[in-house]
């Protein structure tokens, strides 16, 4: 089955990071790979119902990798690919925006 993806690149972005979630795994992701553990404890209050599934999306959407060892216990790695990577201009400046704002707010 064909993926459809929408005529604007704004909606298709949004698509692909719309969930807040998605986009904090991101930031988290950009310093390099890491552990489920490891993206729980970083991305903040997520349930790992709400971790998993964020993550096989992501995944699916070819965002990022996963990476199963066998061992006992499983250890699993996520890995941003190029596409990944590529977000981060987006991410920064939503940085530089949130920055800003908060600086708006406190005068």
């Amino acid at each position: 089955m064909e993926k459809v993806l929408p005529a604007c690149p704004v909606e298709t972005t949004l698509m692909l990071i719309s969930d807040r979630w998605k986009v904090l795994i991101l930031r988290d992701l950009l310093t390099g790979t890491k552990r489920f553990g490891e993206l729980k404890k970083s991305v903040g209050n997520i349930s790992q119902k709400v971790l998993t599934s964020n993550l096989r999306s992501m995944e699916e959407s070819g965002l990022l990798t996963r990476k199963v060892y066998a061992e006992v216990p499983p250890r699993v790695e996520y890995t941003l690919t190029g596409t990944g990577y590529s977000l981060k201009p987006v991410l920064d400046a939503m940085v530089e925006w949130g920055t800003q704002y908060k600086a708006q707010q406190n005068l």
